[in-house]
């Protein structure tokens, strides 16, 4: 029996997303963040929504999804690399809302990317 080189290598996004989380990961812990002399960081949001679009695609595939933001987040167009206006949020909070999407369902993902989505609280980081 022929084994699946595919199932078994992880994919190119995934190799991607690991690396972009694990420099968000390398950023200060909440309790270092702005002490000891330590500058606050702030979320760089075209590190954020990269890494963010390359999950959703993975997620979308892996979990069988078919919806116009998956074909959006798996698509050759670079994402919104923006904040709202006056919101700022701390890499922690980018990497609190990734390790979400990465640990979240398929039924959960699918509430992420319907029409119209929903989002999970860790990755609300300017409530209105």
């Amino acid at each position: 029996m022929k084994r699946r080189e595919s199932a078994e290598r992880p994919s190119r996004a995934r190799w991607l997303t690991t690396a972009i989380v694990g420099l968000l990961c390398a950023a200060p812990v909440p309790g270092d963040i702005g002490s000891c002399g330590q500058p606050v960081q702030r979320l760089d949001p075209v590190t954020f929504f990269g890494a963010k679009k390359n999950i959703d695609c993975e997620r979308c595939r892996s979990c069988g999804l078919r919806a116009a933001s998956c074909s959006i987040a798996c698509g050759d167009v670079a994402p919104d690399a923006a904040f709202p206006r006056g919101c700022e949020p701390l890499v922690h909070d980018g990497e609190v809302c990734l390790r979400r999407l990465l640990e979240a369902s398929c039924d959960e993902y699918f509430r992420f990317v319907a029409e119209p989505p929903t989002m999970p609280t860790e990755c609300d980081f300017c409530p209105r």
